[in-house]
């Protein structure tokens, strides 16, 4: 809505000004690069306790995160979401990459090993199997797909009982932004896994970097995080940390 105000003009003539622009949400949300000020307004949105959005906290939040990351994001893709975008997120173990992988070929700097090997890899495959046939054919995308991804809760999903292969392509790799509200760090992470239960308490995991970017270093203590997908049509958006 446009907002006009009378006032008098030179010679006492009553004129009507330029019609004032009101600021549209995602101008409001705009914190222009202050942190402090963007944990604050995350903090005004978010409800005290960690459930599941309404229709219009998850719009007001896709605004404040699209314009302060600029990454547009949404709760809701071609009609498919998850349970919630708005939850607690526990440690995961790292994902084999391909065949015979192991935590010595994956951490292969020293500095990586002594942050991350102690998280060990999990025995089985990821959701969608190996990111690659064999070491060989390990690309830079594949390390940087398990190096960054998430576990969402694919199966309580609406409408995934109903579609399950549709949404299993459709969730496979699928980039969000993951954000700690807490200290406002953020990551473009990809979904690479399922999980975890309903029964942990918790609605999504996070691997070794993707925890220790975020500040959430303990699945103990279930941190709340927000996670949305990320608008990336070009496959342009890199994974790993964003910055505002």
């Amino acid at each position: 809505m446009l907002a006009s105000t009378p006032f008098i003009a030179p010679g006492g003539v009553f004129a009507i000004q330029p019609p004032i622009p009101v600021p549209t949400p995602v101008q409001a949300y705009s914190v222009h690069g202050s942190q402090k000020e963007l944990i604050a307004i995350l903090k005004k949105n978010l409800p005290e306790e960690v459930r599941p959005l309404t229709t219009n906290e998850e719009q007001d939040i896709a605004a404040i995160l699209s314009v302060n990351y600029r990454v547009q994001v949404a709760p809701r893709v071609k009609g498919i979401r998850l349970n919630r975008t708005y939850g607690l997120i526990g440690q995961e173990q790292h994902l084999p990459r391909y065949p015979g992988d192991s935590i010595n070929d994956q951490l292969t700097s020293e500095e990586d090993a002594n942050l991350y090997a102690k998280y060990g890899m999990t025995a089985g495959k990821g959701a969608w199997g190996y990111f690659a046939n064999s070491r060989g054919e390990l690309s830079k995308e594949d390390i940087e797909r398990e190096k960054y991804y998430i576990a969402v809760q694919t199966f309580l999903a609406p409408g995934w009982d109903e579609h399950v292969s549709e949404y299993r392509d459709f969730f496979k790799y699928r980039k969000m932004l993951v954000v700690n509200p807490e200290n406002g760090k953020a990551v473009v992470a990809d979904i690479a896994d399922a999980g975890p239960g309903a029964s942990t308490g918790k609605h999504l995991g996070g691997s070794p970097e993707v925890m220790k970017y975020l500040e959430r270093f303990d699945g103990k203590q279930r941190g709340p995080v927000l996670y949305f997908f990320v608008d990336d049509k070009n496959g342009t958006i890199p994974l790993g940390p964003v910055n505002i």
